[in-house]
């Protein structure tokens, strides 16, 4: 029997490895290593955790299942998955990437990868004529996100794929913002899924872990065997808590959503905002008309936090071009529209009178503050 996706993220589907002794919430194996029965033979697969592990197992397929992937590894963040996955390219590869991205990708590609040789070109994926033009035979992937971090730029993903499997590159797709919840990028032609699980999945602000979905076999076994090479795959410890989140996450996402639908409509009719950016789910970037707003606001918010990171039960508000981007050059910042004046809300599963009443005061702190500044 198929289950609808809020089923599945309590119960997930079909599991290979329910519980030897039925417990409702599946145990946390920590352990480092697992015994043998005689040589060569263990009876349930399992060796070594850095390998394999029952916990991250369950995780993994749970995951599996709710992004419609073949198979899923899970890692100790996302930018271990997605450092990860590019250790899949080779010196000389083509790889096109959006240019919006959240500015730990930017780093990782432009500083950090930049010795092993890839040929890399940053375009704007959400326009499909432009991203035609960009993906010509002999590129091998295409990475973006959608919505995209800061600015929620949203990309076709079916026109995604069609562009890049014509050339015969892979199509590679963040879907942290959207979660498997809202989006699932393989039924809609992506090769390879990546999640920050650390945002929505866990949806707690207490854990940091990450995943690669995969549509097809052959590469999850390759990057099965990267992962346990490298060692970069996500402990019993926090499989579990993960586990944990995922179990609340239709329930979540549904009230990030219609959180944020309330508190996106009071922002547009704010006079100090002059943009608003928001694409669903729990997310919304905006501009303010000053540095000064920006900061001031900041500085003022009592039950939103001024913290990094998103889509826990919390509600934080980050500056990205300080805290999450600021390693993205400054040309390619002015050209997306990242700014000393721009703000990025994690709209929380608070209630959202008291979300619009914290932004409110701040808004009129920050005016008052600017006034006396002035004075």
């Amino acid at each position: 029997m198929e289950y609808a996706i809020d089923t599945r993220c309590i119960h997930g589907e079909g599991h290979r490895l329910p519980d030897k002794n039925c417990a409702i919430s599946y145990p946390i194996y920590q352990t480092a290593s697992f015994s043998h029965l005689t040589p060569g033979h263990n009876p349930n697969g399992f060796d070594y955790s850095r390998e394999s592990n029952p916990t991250r197992a369950y995780l993994e397929e749970t995951v599996s299942s709710l992004e419609n992937a073949c198979d899923t590894i899970a890692f100790a963040s996302g930018m271990a998955a997605i450092a990860t996955l590019f250790e899949y390219f080779r010196p000389g590869d083509r790889i096109v990437l959006g240019e919006d991205l959240y500015g730990g990708v930017s780093r990782l590609i432009d500083r950090i990868s930049e010795k092993n040789g890839y040929r890399i070109e940053y375009t704007d994926t959400s326009d499909p004529e432009e991203l035609k033009k960009r993906v010509t035979p002999g590129t091998k992937a295409v990475y973006l996100e959608t919505p995209t971090n800061p600015m929620m730029r949203v990309t076709d993903i079916r026109k995604a794929a069609e562009a890049a499997h014509s050339a015969g590159a892979l199509l590679i797709v963040d879907n942290t913002f959207m979660t498997p919840y809202f989006q699932n990028p393989i039924d809609e032609g992506a090769d390879l899924v990546i999640h920050s699980g650390t945002k929505y999945l866990s949806g707690h602000n207490d854990t940091v872990c990450g995943f690669l979905c995969c549509a097809r076999k052959e590469h999850a076994e390759v990057f099965r065997l990267l992962s346990k090479t490298v060692g970069s795959t996500l402990g019993p410890f926090e499989s579990w808590l993960c586990l944990r989140g995922i179990k609340t996450l239709a329930l979540r996402m549904e009230r990030h959503k219609s959180n944020a639908e309330k508190v996106r409509a009071w922002l547009l009719q704010n006079p100090e905002v002059e943009q608003v950016y928001y694409a669903g789910s729990g997310m919304i970037s905006f501009t303010v008309k000053s540095r000064e707003t920006a900061e001031g606001i900041l500085r003022n918010i009592r039950l939103i936090t001024f913290a990094e990171s998103l889509g826990g039960t919390e509600s934080l508000l980050t500056y990205p071009t300080v805290q999450t981007h600021p390693d993205v050059p400054e040309e390619r910042k002015r050209k997306l529209g990242i700014t000393d004046r721009l703000l990025r809300l994690s709209v929380g599963i608070e209630n959202p009178e008291d979300i619009i009443a914290d932004l409110a005061r701040a808004f009129r702190e920050a005016a008052g503050e600017s006034g006396r500044g002035g004075e």
